[in-house]
Order: C-alpha cells, then sequence, then structure tokens
C-alpha cells in the first residue's frame, strides 16, 4: 500500500525535477538569445522604438522554441518571416504575413503526415484518396486565414538602402494549430467529395 509520506515525497521530487528542467531551459534560451543579439547587432539590425530589448526578445523566442507538451512534442510552431520594402510598416507587415504563411505551412505538413498514414486504413480507393491529397496539399492558405491572432515574438529592422527589412519571428501553438487545420480540412472533404462521416473522422483522427 502506498503511503501519503510517498506520495508527498514522489510529488515533492517531481515538482524539483521539473523547476529543475525549467532553469536549465532559461538558460539554454538566455545563452542562445545572447549569442544571437550579438550577430543581429553586427549585422546592423535595430528594435522598433518601444520595442523590448533585442536579447529579451530572442529570449522569448528561444524559450517557445523549447517548450515541449507532456509527450515531449515541441509545444509551439516557431517560424520567421523577412521582408523589404520602402517603409518599415509595410515591410512589417509583408515578413508577419510570410511568417504565417510558413506557419500555416508547417502545421498542414504535419497534418498531411496524420492523413497520409491514416489513408491505407480506411479503404479508400484511388479516386479517393487523390482527392483528400490534393485537398490537403492547397489548404495552406485556407489554414492561414483561420490562424487568428498570432504572437510576433521578435522584430527587427535593417536599412537596405532607401528601403528597409524586416526580420520578424513568431509562436503558434502546435495543438491549436492543428485542430483549426483539421476543421479546414474537414470543411473542404465534406464540400468536394462523397466520403462517408465515419471515413471523415477516422482519417482526420477525430474520434
Amino acid at each position: 500500500m502506498i503511503s501519503l509520506a510517498m506520495i508527498l515525497s514522489f510529488s515533492a521530487f517531481t515538482q524539483t525535477t521539473d523547476k529543475e528542467a525549467e532553469k536549465a531551459m532559461k538558460s539554454k534560451a538566455y545563452r542562445q538569445a545572447r549569442k544571437d543579439a550579438r550577430t543581429y547587432e553586427k549585422e546592423g539590425y535595430y528594435i522598433a522604438p518601444g520595442a523590448l530589448p533585442l536579447e529579451k526578445q530572442l529570449e522569448n523566442a528561444w524559450m517557445k522554441q523549447y517548450m515541449e507538451d507532456d509527450k515531449g512534442y515541441p509545444k509551439y510552431i516557431v517560424e520567421t518571416g523577412n521582408s523589404v520594402a520602402e517603409t518599415q510598416t509595410a515591410a512589417k507587415l509583408q515578413a508577419v504575413e510570410t511568417a504565417k504563411l510558413n506557419i500555416a505551412g508547417n502545421i498542414s505538413t504535419q497534418v498531411a503526415a496524420i492523413i497520409e498514414n491514416n489513408i491505407a486504413n480506411q479503404q479508400l480507393n484511388n479516386e479517393e484518396a487523390a482527392s483528400v491529397t490534393k485537398i490537403v496539399a492547397a489548404a495552406k492558405n485556407l489554414i492561414v486565414q483561420e490562424l487568428g491572432r498570432t504572437v510576433v515574438l521578435v522584430e527587427i529592422y535593417k536599412k537596405i538602402g532607401k528601403n528597409v527589412e524586416a526580420n520578424v519571428r513568431m509562436a503558434y501553438d502546435l495543438e491549436a494549430g492543428v485542430e483549426i487545420a483539421k476543421k479546414v480540412i474537414r470543411e473542404q472533404l465534406e464540400e468536394q467529395t462523397d466520403l462517408l462521416q465515419d471515413k471523415l473522422d477516422n482519417i482526420l483522427e477525430l474520434k
């Protein structure tokens, strides 16, 4: 029989281990941020007025990139976007859209892998399988529209002649992103194919 003392001891050990892991992650993120900040500053990048210091921005980004869920998978998708335009505002808008497209592409790639693994188990004919694959491949732009609010972690700029280069780094919760992608793809499959409900559920692992 497990005693209360043993349960409390195990709980305390787990909390200590978690704290140590978090401390190590923060230390790793801080070291990488300092290294990256020196590189960016040497290359002539600067931050927007009122923004967090560059090191802090980069540290926050690396923290997101190092975070894992309880199964050991990345918790966030972290992607970058880069653009050059005549004004800082225009460059940032374009860079953000590029980063969002990269996030959507990352999400759709991961969902495509799930779906491809499931297609063979659902006894789809060649035409059905081809339709599913085509719809999944075209889903990226639709996923971008559904992403909603994304977090800009790093926002830096550099003068390129008369133009301005914007470089952003953004994060999105992976689990939430996968659910959005499944919703988008499911809607497209329902509109464009005659797949039965149970096949749709199993292809998208919604059961």
